[in-house]
């Protein structure tokens, strides 16, 4: 079989597969493709007679890489005819049979189609070379998803590269000993706390996005504000949330409040099935040390760490904490609204800076929740309002259902028509 020379074969893989951080059998891979597409380019621009080559037409075509002798060679397999037609699929059965007596029409054989050193040309070289970086790239977008696939929603620690643009590329890391890929934080994904950030300073990330597909750039989109990441954290300091005596429920985090004078807070409600469990307690720890470790790796966030409970009237004003809540009605069960009565001077604590407070504890239970001065709160007119928004709602409803009617009745008499039909045809 003849070869086509390429001189430091094994050293250019060997390069390429530490430079990109590629096993070895995915770099080879990567150059048989490109190879072949290089032949394509020969095959198309010295030896074309004018035809058209298909899609599919060099589907028989394969590359085959020696590495001890620094070359490749072009094999085609051809179908042994009695008649060839087309010479790069076909083969005559009279010249198989010059080497392989016993061959039949039908069978298949593999051929050396490898063409001479000059003749493959600077075209094809050039080809051969863009493919291959295409290729790698394929090759490494593949292995990043094959490797962290399983990781998305989980926390990873990070480390400054560079910026672009307003993004922060950081490398990260499935485990210990594998190589760093390059992730993206993106500026809603930073908090602001943390801003500027420097180069090689490090932090635990939540891998949000596991891109798929010919993304630019880096396919793995990493998070400093998502709520997952807080999870990961009460969960990594306290041992009772890893043996699952406590559990947590919800939380509801603004790591990048609308306006820069409020800072970035969190609300988690957490709660215990053992009765002698303080679920609030277990989370704050001894003397605040397990929440300040928290707060530390958030750069000094906020965070309530609040009792969850099946009643929603006692969820609702356990959310509002550390406002002193007086009582909370339930005004429409159905839509989730909820007035929260609180004293005058609980007021804009309840509220909240910006209305911060408020804001996240509606996200937090999902209740509509308003706060109202329970000294000025007039329960009749209150309660009156909720019936005659009750009843607006009741008569909307019933609108819309009285006004779909006929398109289902006119439906209904369609179909009646057509089976009436039909049973006539079949008698």
């Amino acid at each position: 079989m003849s070869i086509l020379n390429l001189p430091g074969l094994g050293g250019m893989v060997e390069v390429i597969s530490k430079e990109r951080n590629l096993p070895k059998h995915a770099v080879q891979n990567a150059l048989r493709e490109a190879l072949l597409k290089g032949y394509e380019r020969f095959r198309k621009t010295y030896r074309s007679d004018g035809g058209n080559f298909e899609e599919e037409y060099f589907d028989n075509f394969d590359v085959e890489l020696d590495i001890e002798q620094e070359g490749f060679r072009v094999l085609a397999t051809k179908t042994i005819v009695e008649q060839v037609e087309s010479s790069d699929h076909e083969i005559s059965l009279a010249e198989v049979r010059e080497v392989a007596p016993e061959a039949q029409a039908g069978g298949t054989v593999v051929v050396d189609v490898t063409p001479e050193q000059n003749d493959f040309g600077r075209m094809a070289a050039i080809q051969t070379k863009q493919v291959l970086a295409q290729k790698l790239r394929d090759q490494q977008r593949r292995l990043i998803q094959e490797e962290f696939q399983d990781l998305e929603g989980t926390v990873l620690q990070g480390r400054v590269l560079r910026f672009e643009n307003s993004s922060v590329i950081m490398a990260i890391t499935s485990n210990f000993g594998q190589p760093e890929v390059e992730a993206e934080l993106p500026k809603r994904e930073q908090l602001p706390s943390e801003r500027p950030y420097r180069p090689n300073s490090t932090f635990k990330v939540y891998l949000k996005k596991v891109h798929e597909g010919s993304k630019r750039g880096p396919q793995l989109t990493v998070s400093r504000a998502d709520a997952g990441l807080v999870v990961y954290l009460f969960a990594n300091e306290v041992p009772e949330i890893e043996d699952e005596i406590v559990r947590i429920v919800a939380v509801a985090r603004e790591a990048n409040p609308p306006s820069h004078s409020v800072g970035p807070r969190t609300k988690i409600a957490v709660v215990s099935d053992e009765r002698d469990v303080d679920p609030v307690g277990a989370c704050i720890g001894a003397r605040g040390a397990r929440i300040q470790a928290v707060v530390n790796e958030l750069r000094g966030e906020k965070i309530d760490v609040i009792k969850w409970s099946p009643d929603p009237s006692t969820y609702i004003a356990n959310s509002l904490s550390p406002a002193r809540i007086k009582e909370v009605r339930l005004i429409n069960a159905d839509d989730r609204q909820a007035h929260v009565l609180v004293p005058d001077d609980q007021l804009s604590l309840a509220i909240g800076k910006e209305g911060q407070n408020v804001r996240l504890a509606a996200r937090l239970t999902g209740w509509k929740i308003d706060i109202k001065d329970a000294s000025r709160y007039d329960y009749d007119a209150e309660d009156q309002k909720a019936r005659d928004e009750a009843a607006r709602l009741a008569e909307a409803r019933a609108r819309m259902a009285v006004e779909a009617e006929p398109e289902e009745y006119e439906d209904s008499e369609e179909n009646l028509e057509e089976n009436l039909e039909e049973e006539i045809a079949e008698n």
